[in-house]
């Protein structure tokens, strides 16, 4: 029960006590300690605040309404969980500004919670401050401090307590107005409330301190009962290690997003102490559960309603399990095996994690011998003690598979192996090494031989198992086939034979023409394979591009044995699309069964198609016909492959040429008159010449015209007359004769400026002029002719004048074409007479 109070002012009571009010309906009092210690500080917080204390004051019978419905009149905030609220801090504050003291006495009497109050009035109130001013929330093995200050009193007296007489559990340290409780480290003691006491002069006064501790020090540990094997049921376990107050515990597991299984734990215990609380769920795993998180989380949630909860959680990856299944053994090369062989034996399983391999014999006790832990199992040199069976064992941590495979090793004999064989084809004048090998024979005897007996001509070397056969240099006389007998002891002779073929195929293939491509000319192409052996299969193909232009297969007669050269020849008319094309040489050689070895070599050369020289055209500028004195340009032109050169010449009056000039335009400048003549243009190149040919004509005045008449000027009648006009050095002129009359003139008709008077009369005789012109001029030459009357017959018949008239008859048309061929030789003129 309450001490009787002292120092009460006159308009309180002496002593004051409040109801008793029972908690047992709350939290029973035989409970532990902290039990009975919440259940104190709700039934101080219900019945001990300042409306019960105003109430208890002011009447002398109290009729206490209902706590609970007091505590929502009062807007007091109502705790389901009876944890201490303000309200007792808000009362001694108000009473403080009252200027009284108020001392609360909590007592406890079978179970019954008692409020008394005492107080004085005093004449100047001092003030007490705390820090911190709310509840102390601290971990185990933190560091607590809790100070009093005051104010308006010079010389405090400060001391401390614990309710329910408990020890401090701590140091304090006072320094003048201030006074601190430290607390390090905190343990489960220190879970409950602390007095200040506050002494200025004569007054007394107190402020509390609630400390409260938890313990979380750890994040959550995660336990399976066995390893999670696919399609077994597996638990897995969470557990929260020292955790207090472990009421407050809520553990969740989850799988990915799923939730396993969660649980709040509410019980308080009995005895203050870190618990170790713990939380299982059971699935089957699955496939898809292979790398998934697996989450336990747990949340304690401290005390004071407002604060964040503490949180701790632990993830780890779930790895899927399957026992080892379906375990296989390979062996190569078989299970029937003799003395001195190898054999290989490949074992897998499968299985999550891989299981590992394990090789074991079986032994005749029963027992397993371990021979390797590697997949593969390999034995060289095997005997016959190593047959037997062996076994394969799959293992990992969830299980085991196995599998087992019997190896018979048999007694081995002899054997002979010759190689290369059964053939070996060799180019003459190469190196080839026979070998002829023995196994199962610890001392063979060896014996070589060619077929038909021939000589070996040829080095043998025997070491132990082996013995070779050496030609070198190998030539045709070799072509044969090689035995080798082998004879082990008394067993049987064991013979092996290889055959060498021989070949030569030259490096390059020749290519051979008939001349140039010229398109449009026909040109024979040969393919030649020179010292070729042997032919037979021989194959030859030309082409052009990839197209076979022809082909040939040579077939040997088996008797002869030499090397021989051999060709394939081809005609064909070249086309300019051919330029550019590749012309191939191929040529193939297999023998007999050596497809494989098939021998091909090719030559090329890439066609370059001439085209013999056209001249199309030759160009005179300005005319082929000019004046003397002036200039010409004759321009050559000429198309072919390769582009050919030009070559001007002069053709002289014997036909021969004379080079001019070697570029396409040709100038004469200053021309005369022997500059005329017929001028040859020549496209050359190597495919051939071409040529075209031009006329050119220098032409000049009429000059030196001579006019005659034969036999004389001066003629009797009767005479024959030949009037002759020339104009020897101008070609292209046009002769005129005229016969002057005062009546008119007359022209005369003449041949090659030549006019005959048969028999003159003597009307024939008068004045005859020639005009000779051209293009250029002309120029005029006149005679007069005249004919003299007969004086009698006699000397018209007379001797002398018929000699004369019958020379005349003969020389006048030979002197006529005389002039005639000499003008048209030297000067190529015309003549007519208009």
């Amino acid at each position: 029960m309450m001490t009787e109070p002292s120092g009460l002012q006159t308009s309180l009571p002496t002593q004051q006590l409040l109801p008793q009010r029972s908690c047992a309906s709350g939290l029973p009092f035989n409970h532990g300690p902290r039990s009975r210690l919440q259940a104190a500080t709700t039934c101080l917080a219900k019945y001990c605040t300042l409306p019960v204390i105003k109430e208890q004051l002011e009447n002398t019978v109290l009729t206490l309404q209902d706590p609970k419905s007091l505590w929502r009149r009062e807007n007091a905030s109502y705790n389901s969980q009876w944890r201490p609220t303000s309200s007792r801090a808000r009362t001694v504050s108000q009473l403080e500004e009252r200027e009284e003291e108020i001392s609360l006495r909590l007592s406890w009497d079978a179970g019954v919670c008692v409020c008394g109050v005492e107080g004085s009035k005093h004449a100047q109130a001092f003030k007490i401050e705390t820090s911190p001013a709310s509840k102390i929330i601290a971990q185990l093995g933190d560091s607590i401090s809790m100070t009093c200050s005051t104010t308006h009193c010079e010389s405090p007296a400060f001391s401390w307590a614990a309710l329910m007489d408990r020890p401090l559990n701590g140091k304090v340290i006072n320094e003048g107005n201030r006074s601190t409780l430290v607390t390090n480290p905190v343990n489960l003691e220190n879970d409950y409330s602390y007095l200040c006491f506050v002494t200025c002069e004569s007054k007394k006064r107190r402020r509390e301190f609630s400390v409260e501790i938890y313990s979380f020090p750890k994040d959550p540990e995660i336990h399976f009962s066995g390893h999670p094997e696919l399609g077994k049921p597996v638990t897995v376990t969470c557990f929260v290690p020292d955790v207090y107050p472990s009421d407050k515990l809520k553990i969740e597991l989850l799988k990915g997003n799923q939730f396993l299984s969660q649980k709040e734990f509410l019980d308080p215990a009995d005895v203050k102490s870190q618990e170790t609380k713990s939380l299982e769920a059971t699935f089957t795993p699955a496939d898809e559960d292979n790398g998934t998180a697996l989450v336990c989380r747990a949340t304690l949630n401290v005390y004071e309603i407002d604060s964040e909860p503490q949180v701790r959680e632990t993830t780890e990856q779930l790895h899927i399990y399957v026992s080892p299944k379906d375990t296989v053994i390979s062996v190569s090369p078989s299970t029937r095996l003799q003395e001195g062989d190898s054999v290989t034996m490949t074992c897998s399983s499968r299985g999550l994690p891989a299981p590992q391999i394990f090789w074991r014999k079986k032994l005749d006790n029963g027992d397993l011998q371990l021979l390797s832990e590697n997949a593969t199992l390999t034995l060289i040199a095997m005997r016959m003690e190593d047959s037997g069976t062996y076994v394969c064992e799959g293992v990992n941590k969830v299980g085991q598979d196995r599998e087992e495979v019997t190896l018979i090793v048999q007694e081995k004999m002899f054997t002979v192996e010759i190689s290369p064989g059964p053939w070996v084809a060799a180019q003459i004048g190469d190196l080839v090494v026979l070998t002829c090998i023995v196994t199962g024979c610890e001392s063979p005897s060896f014996s070589w031989r060619t077929q038909l007996d021939s000589p070996l001509s040829g080095n043998v070397n025997t070491e132990g198992s082996r013995s070779t056969l050496t030609l070198s240099p190998v030539s045709l006389e070799h072509e044969h086939s090689y035995q080798c007998a082998v004879t082990c002891g008394h067993d049987k002779e064991l013979e092996r034979k290889t055959q060498v073929k021989l070949y030569l195929f030259p490096r390059n293939l020749e290519i051979e023409m008939s001349g140039l491509f010229v398109s449009g000319k026909p040109v024979t192409v040969r393919c030649q394979v020179p010292d070729v052996y042997s032919f037979d299969r021989l194959e030859i193909e030309l082409l052009k591009g990839e197209s076979i232009m022809k082909n040939k297969t040579f077939l040997r007669d088996v008797d002869t044995k030499s090397l021989e050269t051999k060709s394939l020849e081809m005609t064909f008319i070249p086309t300019t699309e051919d330029t550019g094309k590749v012309l191939v040489c191929q040529a193939k050689l297999s023998i007999d069964e050596m497809e494989f070895e098939l021998k091909q070599k090719q030559n090329t050369q890439t066609l370059y198609v001439n085209v013999a020289p056209q001249v199309t055209a030759i160009l005179v500028s300005p005319s082929s016909v000019l004046e003397e004195g002036g200039s010409v340009n004759m321009t050559c032109s000429s198309d072919g492959l390769p582009a050919p050169k030009t070559l001007w010449s002069k053709q002289l009056n014997n036909g021969d040429l004379q080079p001019l000039s070697e570029n396409t335009t040709l100038t004469l400048t200053s021309t005369k008159m022997e500059d005329s003549g017929i001028y040859v243009c020549e496209g050359i190149n190597q495919a051939g010449i071409s040529r075209k040919e031009v006329e050119l004509i220098i032409q000049v005045a009429p000059k030196d015209i001579q006019l005659t008449a034969f036999p004389s000027e001066s003629v009797r009648e009767g005479d024959t007359v030949i009037i002759s006009c020339t104009c020897g050095n101008a070609p292209q002129t046009l002769i005129i004769l005229k016969k002057k009359a005062e009546t008119g003139d007359t022209l005369l008709k003449s041949t090659d400026g030549a006019y005959t008077i048969h028999k003159a009369q003597l009307q024939d005789a008068g004045v005859y002029e020639c005009e000779s012109k051209n293009e250029v001029g002309f120029q005029l030459r006149s005679i007069t002719l005249n004919v003299k009357e007969r004086e009698s017959s006699k000397d018209y018949f007379s001797p002398e004048l018929l000699v004369l008239y019958c020379a005349s008859s003969l020389v006048i048309p030979a002197t006529g074409m005389i002039i005639y061929f000499a003008r048209r030789a030297n000067m190529r003129g015309s003549y007519s007479l208009v």
